[in-house]
């Protein structure tokens, strides 16, 4: 049974400044998982079978946008929702399994509804959000509010 593994640089600026400094969340996450698999390999996935899965994401934020890309290999556009409420960002659809010839041996594939909830940081334009998919990579780009916008101020002299 293979653990998920954390993506991304580990430690950063504060581990390199505060040594033996450890994220408290990662801990949170990995008991998360473990009780997860737990479940799955003694009820054999049936309490969470009903339960919609999260599907993998980066979330970026640049000066005028903020960009969520998750992955959705396989999943139809038209079976994909994306809603906003308040400043809750929702991405959910459903995979359906494709129909087989032969004996299925062993799958490791997530299949049934899936959802991904996302709380954006600020002020955000709700009518200029855009989303597409390409090579099952949903990219959901929501334009920031001009009021929350990074602005460059100069910097005058004084004679």
């Amino acid at each position: 049974m293979a653990l998920p593994v954390r993506r991304g640089a580990t430690g950063g600026l504060t581990g390199r400044l505060m040594p033996g400094w450890k994220d408290p969340l990662t801990e949170f996450d990995e008991l998360f998982s473990r009780m997860e698999s737990l479940l799955e390999s003694t009820m054999g996935g049936a309490l969470t079978e009903s339960a919609a899965w999260t599907p993998l994401a980066d979330f970026t934020e640049t000066d005028d946008s903020y960009r969520i890309e998750v992955e959705v290999p396989g999943v139809k556009r038209d079976d994909i929702n994306i809603e906003v409420m308040d400043r809750e960002l929702v991405i959910s659809g459903e995979y359906t399994e494709r129909e087989r010839t032969g004996l299925l041996r062993h799958s490791t594939r997530r299949v049934g509804r899936f959802e991904h909830r996302t709380l954006l940081p600020g002020d955000f334009d709700a009518d200029g959000i855009n989303a597409t998919l390409s090579d099952g990579v949903l990219t959901v780009t929501v334009p920031k509010a001009e009021s929350s916008r990074t602005r460059r101020i100069e910097i005058s002299t004084r004679d």
